[in-house]
């Protein structure tokens, strides 16, 4: 794999950013290490990082990049600060930089397909309701969405009796907006979804703290009927968990095997 950390202008910030992209490559004579290239652009998971991370951290807690060697998948990983991946009442254009801007810039940096069919989107904690926002959001752009222990239930959560949202990061992204029943609420997004879904997974320790909203989640998804792959299995909110399920989330994605 090619490792690149790109620093970059974003017109949707007004401001510099950086994100850390993994690019196949053929590698036969890699001691340890297998690599796949791809002929034609190779397919592209967009991994999102929690809120008190940035764009490093998938490949600082976990073998990320030796994961995704032989597939031939590209990774791009955005830094988005604490924003839930959303336009912020009083900071930045969060939810634009990611869902319109990103993926122009990568194309136009990098060989990637721009298929629905080659297009995923995952991630944890934070990273987890931005990726199934996404793709509830826009579901045409993607051929499958995962969330690791995800914030699925933020309008829940922000006054959650016992592990609430913290109120300077709520102030900061929504402010006195309602997000309840808004395009914000991946509850009310899936309440509302179509027959167009990409294939979704959610997976959350029983022991970590977000494990009663990712089966609320889970709960609404079987009464809508919208297919679900779903891992509740023992494990917490850290790396250890998350290190073992993206290998879980990489061995299910439907990669399409061109001859």
């Amino acid at each position: 794999m090619a490792r690149i950390r790109c620093d970059f202008f974003s017109e949707a910030l007004g401001m510099s950013t950086s994100m850390t992209v993994l690019l196949p490559e053929r590698a036969a004579t890699q001691i340890g290490m297998a690599g796949s290239g791809a002929t034609a652009d190779p397919p592209v998971l967009y991994l999102l990082h929690g809120l008190t991370d940035d764009d490093t951290i998938w490949t600082r807690r976990t073998a990320i990049e030796r994961y995704v060697a032989p597939l031939g998948l590209a990774v791009v990983m955005p830094q988005v600060q604490r924003s839930f991946y959303t336009d912020e009442a009083h900071g930045n254009r969060y939810w634009t930089f990611l869902s319109e801007e990103l993926p122009l810039v990568c194309r136009s940096f990098f060989r990637l397909s721009d298929r629905p069919v080659d297009t995923f989107v995952a991630g944890l904690s934070m990273g987890g309701y931005g990726a199934l926002k996404w793709a509830l959001r826009q579901p045409g752009r993607f051929a499958a969405a995962a969330s690791l222990s995800g914030a699925l239930d933020v309008a829940r959560r922000r006054d959650h009796p016992t592990r609430p949202l913290d109120p300077a990061v709520w102030h900061t992204v929504w402010g006195d907006r309602a997000v309840a029943g808004a395009d914000d609420d991946t509850m009310a997004l899936l309440e509302r979804a179509g027959d167009d879904l990409p294939a979704l997974y959610v997976a959350c320790g029983t022991e970590d703290f977000l494990h009663e909203d990712n089966v609320r989640f889970v709960e609404t998804a079987r009464r809508r009927d919208v297919p679900l792959t779903v891992d509740f299995s023992p494990g917490d909110h850290d790396w250890a968990y998350w290190d073992a399920k993206i290998q879980d989330v990489l061995a299910w994605l439907p990669l399409r095997r061109d001859p």
